[in-house]
C-alpha cells in the first residue's frame, strides 16, 4: 500500500501540466493542491493526509483549523480589516504590543509590526543603526552576524546572513559575508571541544571587533538556535551570557532573531530565556500568528528607543500593512490559545520525548550524524561517515531526497543545511506545540 501511494504521489508529480501563471519554489514540478488543514495534518485534493512534522516552515505552532483564531479574524475583519499607521493606530496592535512586552524578557520593550521575518530582521537592524546615529555617533553602522545563520531573503536581512546556498547569487549587492565562528560543537569550526575550548567560538566576536573596531559596529545578531543554515544548533552552556558580555563591553548592541525560536517553539516563550539572557533589540515571526495571517515584529528595549524619542521621533522604517489590525487580532488569540492550553510548557515535555525517540531511531540509521535542539525545534543532521563527520557531496542531494521521499509517504519535514559552510545535509523536525 505503502508503495502504491508512493507511486501515485511521484507520478502526479511528473505529470504534464497546462501552462502554469504561479511561481513555486520550483518551477517544473507539479505541486498538490492542498485543500484543508485540520489538527496536524493536512489534506490535498486527492484526499491525502500529510502529517505536519515541520509546521510548514516551522510556522503553524498551534496546528490546522483552530476554531479560536478563525473566530477572532472573522470578529476583527467584521469590525475593520485594515488602517493606515500614519493615519490611526487600533486596539488589536495596542494590546499586543503590549502582552508582548509582558513576555518578554525583561519587560520593557517598544514594538515596530511588519509582515515577515525577513522584514523584522531588517528593522531591528535599521533601529540599531539609527540608535546610534540619533546619539550622535553615526560610524557605528556595522552589523556583525556568524558564518552559519539565516536571518531573511531581503537584501539587508541576506547582507547579515552566512546561508552561502541564499546568498551566492546576490552576491555584488550584499555586505561582506558574516565573519564571527557558529557555536557549532558537533563540528566545531576552530577544530576545539567543548568545555575544553573555553568558548572559543564567543570570543572571536571579541577578535571580530576588535579587528574593525568597536567605533564601527553597531550591533550583532545572532539566532538563539540556528535554523535553516544549521538545523537546530543549540549553543553551548555559557554562549550567550559571554556574548552579551563581549557587547556591552564594546558598546554594541545585541539582537537576537528570534523568527523561528520565539512564541514557545523551544519550550519557553523565548529561546533566550534558556540562557537568562536579555537582547537589546528581538526579532519575531512565524509563531506570532501561527501560520493564521501575515505578522513579524521588531522589539527594542526603552534604552534603545529612547535617544530617538528625544530626537526626531521617527523611526525611519514603514511598510503598508504594518500593525494591521487583522493580523495583530489573529496573533492576540494564537497568544491567548497558546496560555490556555499550556503550549508553552508542552513544547518542552513533549519536545524532550520526541529528541529521545528521533536518537533512538538515529542508533538504527548510520547517515545520521547528530539529533539535536530543544522544545520542539528539532534536527537530524546526515553524514556520509558517522564517525568522521563526513558530510555527503553536495550532488548527492540527501537533503532533497529525505524531504522527497518522507513527502511522499505523507509527512513534511522542513529542509535545512549543516556543516558550518552549508556543505552539509540536514532535516529539521517541528511539530505544531
Amino acid at each position: 500500500m505503502k508503495e502504491m501511494e508512493l507511486t501515485h504521489r511521484q507520478g502526479a508529480m511528473r505529470m504534464e501540466r497546462a501552462r502554469e501563471y504561479l511561481i513555486k519554489p520550483l518551477l517544473n514540478r507539479r505541486y498538490p493542491v492542498v485543500q484543508y488543514g485540520q489538527g496536524v495534518y493536512l489534506y490535498d485534493e486527492d484526499g491525502n493526509a500529510y502529517l505536519d512534522a515541520a509546521s510548514g516552515a516551522v510556522t503553524a505552532g498551534i496546528g490546522h483549523g483552530v476554531r479560536e483564531v478563525i473566530d477572532a479574524m472573522k470578529e476583527q475583519a467584521e469590525k475593520v480589516a485594515f488602517v493606515y499607521r500614519s493615519q490611526f493606530t487600533n486596539e488589536p496592535a495596542e494590546k499586543l504590543a503590549a502582552r508582548l512586552s509582558e513576555s518578554a524578557p525583561g519587560n520593557d520593550y517598544w514594538t515596530f509590526f511588519v509582515n515577515s521575518g525577513s522584514e523584522a530582521t531588517e528593522t531591528a537592524m535599521k533601529i540599531a543603526i539609527q540608535h546610534w546615529q540619533e546619539k550622535g555617533r553615526p560610524s557605528k553602522y556595522k552589523i556583525l552576524s556568524r558564518r552559519m545563520s539565516y536571518h531573511g531573503i531581503t537584501l539587508g536581512a541576506l547582507s547579515m546572513s552566512g546561508h552561502t546556498a541564499r546568498r551566492r547569487r546576490f552576491v555584488p549587492l550584499l555586505e561582506e559575508l558574516p565573519m564571527v565562528a557558529p557555536a557549532y560543537c558537533y563540528r566545531c569550526p576552530l577544530r576545539l571541544t567543548y568545555p575544553d575550548c573555553g568558548l572559543a567560538c564567543a570570543d572571536d566576536l571579541d577578535a571580530a571587533i576588535r579587528r574593525i573596531g568597536a567605533e564601527h559596529v553597531a550591533a550583532f545578531i545572532a539566532e538563539p538556535i540556528v535554523g535553516a543554515a544549521g538545523g537546530a544548533v543549540v549553543p553551548p552552556e555559557g554562549y550567550f551570557r559571554r556574548i552579551k558580555e563581549i557587547c556591552e563591553r564594546h558598546d554594541i548592541l545585541f539582537i537576537a532573531d528570534e523568527v523561528m525560536t520565539g512564541i514557545a517553539r523551544t519550550g519557553k516563550m523565548f529561546a533566550m530565556e534558556h540562557w537568562g539572557v536579555e537582547a537589546d533589540i528581538i526579532a519575531l515571526g512565524k509563531g506570532m500568528t501561527a501560520g493564521y495571517a501575515p505578522m513579524a515584529a521588531a522589539m527594542a528595549k526603552d534604552h534603545i528607543i529612547e535617544p530617538i524619542l528625544r530626537g526626531s521621533q521617527v523611526v525611519m522604517s514603514g511598510h503598508t500593512f504594518s500593525a494591521n489590525p487583522l493580523s495583530a487580532a489573529v496573533s492576540l488569540a494564537v497568544l491567548d490559545y497558546i496560555g490556555q492550553h499550556g503550549l508553552v510548557q508542552a513544547a518542552a515535555d513533549r519536545g524532550e520525548k520526541l529528541l529521545q525517540r528521533l536518537r533512538a531511531m538515529a542508533e538504527r540509521c548510520d547517515i545520521v550524524g547528530d539529533v539535536r535542539g530543544k522544545g520542539l525545534l528539532l534536527a537530524l543532521e546526515f553524514v556520509a561517515d558517522r564517525g568522521a563527520k563526513r558530510p555527503f557531496p553536495a550532488e548527492a542531494g540527501v537533503t532533497s531526497i529525505v524531504v522527497d521521499q518522507a513527502f511522499a509517504r505523507g509527512l513534511l519535514v522542513y529542509p535545512a543545511s549543516g556543516g558550518f559552510d552549508g556543505d552539509g545535509d540536514a532535516v529539521i523536525v517541528a511539530p505544531p506545540l
